[in-house]
């Protein structure tokens, strides 16, 4: 090695003493210069590499027992690799329903206070309909004298006495009071308002003694035994959602996680914030998927089957802009070195990454200590392992 420091002394005043070339203002020109840099480096690191071989295999200090570097090291895997996105959501109920009165008055009584359970066609408000009432003792007087008069005019146009149109005029007013008692009977029914589903009342609107219009919320009754999470995603990954797939959804706050099939795939994009609507439909038997309630759902928008994946963070980059890891490998004396393998890369996630050239996988990939290591340099294997943790 004493002999390294002359011979890099020579190379490095030899290019100094090269003329200088003139440095290009232009784009192209600076592109141009840095691949040939870079192509300077490369050359270079070869034959500091050749020379470090020679030099070693000529000094005869060089033989003496050299530090080792430690490191670990895991068998590159080949696996299937999926990647996930995750999109913000939120819970919501399956079934928001109003109960309302078809009918005005006043609220005699509101059965139900927020958080009651009712079933379906339970009794949860009275109407006070004390004007329909006094509406059908008129029109009983009405009809009853409409009656009269009928029967009247009907034996008098029997016996062929007073004109047709007296007749028909009679029968007319009998008959549209039958109706206006009809229908004064049917609103009589609607005083009594009854819950149009099972579920929890979560809000009240109308308290007794309130005045009630038709087709006025009185209560707002939620079904919370089946909810569903509701997720705007960004129209990039519209390719990668389907209906039926399988997604996982994440409850931060419940700290709980579960997997379901989307339900609904949006058919329009909002053009708002250019996203579309996914929703997956959960059971909520315990009742703790309250509506509003945040959650995380991952989607797959990336698979492949027997790739090569290594750790994301032991894949190093050179100042050219090549990628690399190192393996551990054997020199012609037997013993473990490092051996620095370019590769190239794909996709990532989770702290993982795609090879798609340069390793087959089964080799023994430096961990723990690959960072400063040179190629070729001795290393001692602290620990080795046959997968990697992820």
């Amino acid at each position: 090695m004493k002999y390294l420091i002359p011979i890099l002394t020579t190379l490095i005043f030899a290019v100094a003493c090269q003329p200088a070339a003139e440095y290009p203002n232009d784009l192209v020109g600076k592109q141009t210069l840095l691949k040939e840099k870079q192509k300077e480096l490369r050359e270079m690191e070869k034959l500091i590499a050749k020379l470090e071989t020679e030099i070693d295999s000529l000094d005869p200090n060089s033989k003496k027992e050299k530090p080792k570097t430690l490191v670990t090291t895991e068998v590159v895997q080949v696996k299937d690799f999926e990647r996930y996105v995750d999109i913000q959501s939120n819970v919501q109920s399956d079934d928001v329903v109003m109960a309302s009165s078809e009918t005005g008055g006043r609220l005699i009584n509101v059965r139900v206070d927020e958080g009651s359970y009712v079933k379906r066609g339970q009794l949860i408000a009275t109407v006070d309909l004390e004007s329909i009432n006094k509406q059908i003792d008129e029109l009983n007087t009405a009809l009853s004298l409409a009656n009269d008069v009928y029967e009247r005019q009907k034996r008098l146009w029997d016996q062929n006495i007073g004109s047709e149109i007296q007749y028909l005029q009679a029968k007319n007013n009998k008959e549209r009071l039958e109706k206006s008692m009809e229908t004064a009977k049917f609103q009589l029914t609607k005083g009594n308002v009854y819950a149009p589903i099972s579920g929890v009342v979560d809000m009240v609107f109308l308290k007794t003694g309130e005045m009630s219009a038709p087709g006025t919320p009185i209560v707002q009754i939620l079904n919370t035994s089946k909810v569903k999470v509701a997720a705007d995603v960004p129209e990039k990954y519209l390719k990668s959602v389907r209906r039926g797939q399988l997604v996982k959804v994440n409850f931060p706050a419940l700290d709980r996680e579960t997997e379901a099939r989307v339900s609904l795939v949006g058919s329009t994009i909002n053009p708002a914030n250019r996203t579309f609507k996914v929703e997956v439909d959960l059971p909520n038997k315990d009742g703790l998927l309250k509506p509003n309630l945040l959650a995380s759902m991952a989607i797959e928008d990336f698979s492949t089957k027997n790739a090569v994946v290594v750790p994301l963070d032991i894949v190093q980059q050179e100042v050219g802009g090549s990628f690399y890891v190192f393996v551990q490998e054997q020199n012609t004396e037997g013993a473990k070195i490092a051996k620095k393998v370019y590769v190239k890369t794909g996709e990532s996630y989770n702290g993982e990454i795609i090879v798609t050239e340069g390793l087959k996988g089964g080799e023994a990939l430096i961990i723990k200590g690959s960072r400063g290591l040179a190629n070729n340099e001795l290393i001692q294997v602290q620990t080795s392992t046959t997968a990697s943790n992820g």
